[in-house]
């Protein structure tokens, strides 16, 4: 598959990444163009709580991703026309693709359909064009189903561009095309471009690539502003991470602007891992009579994690807490969640000069430090992870046996968020191993948080008396 544009690629996965280089050089000082993605979060006060941007966070799932994620939840389909056939695949070979991407799709490790592709991807490749509305959580294979439609729908006798696909961020529309390159790499003749910033054309050039991967501002520029492709020509639209392109200033108005260019027959993709109300408005305003694929969402079982909360008056007795943990009983690896940047600061300065092997986790990171950070807890060179909600969810490492929530999680308004909880406790307890989760009350309040989230769950969170060397042992046994 060759990559066209200011950097040049061929077939080769190592010509793609010469060319994320190249963009990333280029980067090192971005300007303020229309195209460019949306600047970073101003750095937060060490003691306010620690958030990373939704782009941030969905761009670390996909990474930390190392396969797809076996799914429990059920599908959810609407039709507008309940009458009209619905085709699923257990075999990729029974999509009656082309050798050439059928064959990329096994060499990138995928044997067989993930659920939300089973349907999706017969979905997305029938005849007539269908339009999609899809939503799953990270890890499903949601980018993979978009990918290979995408693939699929190019005609490489025509020179000129066929598919859109619309990312949020330069670092997000990188990653869909370090996914269509390798999918493609034994697909000589498709030709990709990237159009973020770093990436330049010059005026009154005419593209003649198959596939436009990019940012709302820079495919904008480029279809409407320079004319540098026909945007009526346009066969495919994919519009990723829906929800993270709501939650970026000005980019809902460019994705419609882009929108109103595009023929009535173009086949219309939206994908999104969450589907509130206002994402659902969107989706339906640009995707006229869609099928709706959603993962139904059901409580991750907390069966096989053994659930505690621990008394303390203040921070030092929550430390000394985790201290008698681990003098009592052999833990493999531990995440502890704290509140605020300072917390795990203090509490990892703690740790260290107590001869523990700690990394942190936190907000201020840039994503490639927090991929670094991740790497080495999950090859064991770290025993303790201590993290802010920039973890609550989406990394699995079989060697965690204990969670600790040295803060109890709460939402914007001090009340209990209970999902948050079970996002983080059910970082234990994986691949069907047992888990332990340690909550430290220091206040009524977060006692009044832990009752909460007992009653929500429906699960008895048992006092421990983290003194009591007996019990200790118990929980570990």
């Amino acid at each position: 598959m060759a990559t066209e544009g200011a950097a040049v690629a061929t077939t080769e996965a190592t010509d793609l990444e010469n060319l994320v280089t190249n963009l990333e050089i280029a980067n090192s000082t971005p300007g303020n163009e229309q195209g460019a993605d949306p600047p970073e979060n101003t750095a937060l006060p060490d003691d306010d709580p620690d958030n990373v941007s939704p782009a941030d966070a969905s761009l670390l799932r996909k990474i930390i991703r190392k396969g797809l994620v076996e799914s429990k939840y059920d599908l959810e389909i609407q039709r507008k026309d309940p009458t009209s056939p619905l085709y699923s695949v257990k075999r990729f070979d029974a999509l009656r693709l082309k050798p050439e991407l059928l064959k990329g799709v096994y060499a990138m490790g995928f044997n067989a359909p993930s659920k939300i592709q089973e349907t999706a991807v017969p979905t997305l490749l029938a005849q007539p064009p269908q339009n999609l509305i899809a939503q799953s959580q990270s890890g499903t294979g949601k980018t993979a189903a978009f990918v290979l439609a995408m693939l699929s729908r190019v005609d490489t006798s025509v020179n000129h561009p066929q598919v859109l696909c619309l990312s949020p961020t330069y670092e997000l529309a990188i990653q869909t095309g370090e996914v269509a390159s390798k999918m493609a790499a034994f697909c000589p003749d498709i030709k990709l471009q990237f159009a973020v910033r770093g990436e330049e054309i010059a005026r009154n050039t005419k593209l003649t690539c198959h596939i436009i991967i990019g940012t709302p501002g820079k495919i904008l520029d480029w279809g409407v502003k320079f004319r540098a492709f026909d945007l009526k020509k346009i066969r495919v639209f994919v519009l990723d991470e829906a929800d993270v392109m709501i939650a970026t200033q000005g980019h809902q108005d460019q994705c419609i602007r882009i929108h109103k260019h595009l023929p009535k027959d173009c086949q219309m993709m939206f994908f999104s891992a969450t589907y509130e109300p206002q994402v659902m408005e969107f989706a339906e305003y640009i995707v006229e009579n869609p099928m709706i694929i959603r993962l139904r969402r059901e409580q991750e079982s907390l069966d096989n994690i053994k659930q505690y909360y621990v008394k303390c008056r203040n921070q030092e007795e929550k430390y000394q807490a985790i201290q008698n943990i681990y003098g009592v009983i052999t833990v493999g690896q531990a995440i502890i969640f704290c509140h605020t940047r300072k917390t795990a600061s203090w509490l990892s300065s703690k740790m260290s000069k107590d001869g523990h092997s700690v990394a942190v986790l936190s907000g201020d990171l840039t994503v490639e430090q927090r991929l670094c950070v991740l790497d080495r807890f999950r090859n064991g060179l770290e025993k303790v992870l201590i993290t802010t909600n920039v973890l609550s969810r989406g990394i699995d490492v079989e060697q965690v046996t204990i969670v600790v929530n040295f803060d109890m999680p709460m939402d914007k308004s001090g009340d209990a968020d209970c999902e948050t909880y079970l996002h983080r406790i059910g970082r234990t307890g994986r691949f069907g191993k047992n888990g332990i989760a340690i909550n430290l009350v220091d206040s009524d309040k977060s006692m009044d948080i832990c009752r909460t989230i007992e009653a929500h769950f429906r699960k008895r969170i048992h006092l421990l008396d983290a003194e009591n060397v007996d019990e200790i042992e118990k929980i570990g046994s």
